[in-house]
């Protein structure tokens, strides 16, 4: 039977009484998607899943999402593989959400460990619903009319000079232009607002000079650092996270100098309103 215990009043949730290698039945399936609007993060240890099971698990809750530009590592696009070694300034040592810079972000992401370093390596979410909800009366009024630009060259750069993507910058960057989101989305089945803005794809609100710009998004950005809004989860071999990415931000803590290696699936989403 399907378990569902709370990590903290905030977000996040450990999944138990199910076996991610099998089909899931309608009702464990409807009870996990509940589970993920309620909690916006879930986990699941134990579960030695294939990546064909990773990708049949996902596909039981959306469309994979084949991004811009991936890693250079493994075959299958659908299959995002995330093998670092020395993380510190490679982007997701900054709070962001998955590839805002598209016209329509994932929904969701579906994160597997498969080779972690001895210590290290944790990741941590925050609940962006929260984060909106705790700014002040006139602050919320001020981003509720607000749209900012979401640019894919930062992250895109960071991973080339890494080392971890063959990708012609160029060529990229004339397929994906900037797109411009809500400062605040609205989520799509739940209704609520969350920020939506982070420091690895939004480059500027739009309307505001280059200073106010600059002095509103490091207020949000900071913002989003406060541990009330926060769940941090230290990872085994076979575990797996599963987010909305509609909802919270997140964090890979980059304290580790071994090889970490983690396969990541998207979910097709929808165009922020």
């Amino acid at each position: 039977m399907i378990d569902i215990r709370p990590v903290n009043p905030c977000l996040g949730a450990y999944v138990s009484g199910v076996d991610l290698k099998r089909p899931l039945d309608k009702a464990d399936r409807d009870a996990i998607e509940a589970a993920l609007l309620r909690h916006h993060v879930l986990f699941f240890r134990d579960q030695d899943i294939s990546p064909d099971e990773h990708l049949a698990f996902a596909r039981q809750f959306g469309k994979i999402d084949v991004p811009p530009f991936r890693p250079k590592y493994g075959e299958n696009p659908e299959m995002i593989v995330l093998d670092q070694q020395a993380p510190k300034g490679e982007g997701a040592d900054e709070w962001h959400s998955d590839n805002t810079f598209a016209a329509e972000p994932p929904m969701g992401s579906i994160l597997r460990a498969v080779k972690l370093p001895s210590l290290g390596g944790d990741t941590l979410w925050a609940n962006m619903h929260a984060a909106y909800e705790a700014l002040s009366a006139p602050i919320r009024r001020l981003v509720d009319e607000l749209e900012a630009v979401h640019d894919i060259t930062k992250p895109l750069r960071r991973a080339i000079a890494a080392g971890h993507s063959d990708a012609n910058l160029a060529e990229v960057q004339a397929q994906w232009p900037p797109v411009v989101h809500p400062v605040a989305r609205t989520h799509p089945v739940t209704g609520r607002k969350a920020l939506f803005v982070n420091g690895n794809s939004t480059t500027q609100i739009v309307g505001l000079s280059e200073r106010e710009s600059e002095s509103l998004l490091r207020l949000l950005i900071d913002h989003v650092r406060d541990p009330v809004f926060q769940v941090r989860f230290q990872w085994d071999l076979h575990s797996v996270a599963f987010w909305d990415n509609r909802s919270v931000q997140h964090y890979a803590v980059p304290d580790y100098t071994e090889r970490r290696i983690m396969n990541r699936v998207t979910l097709v989403g929808d165009r922020p309103r």
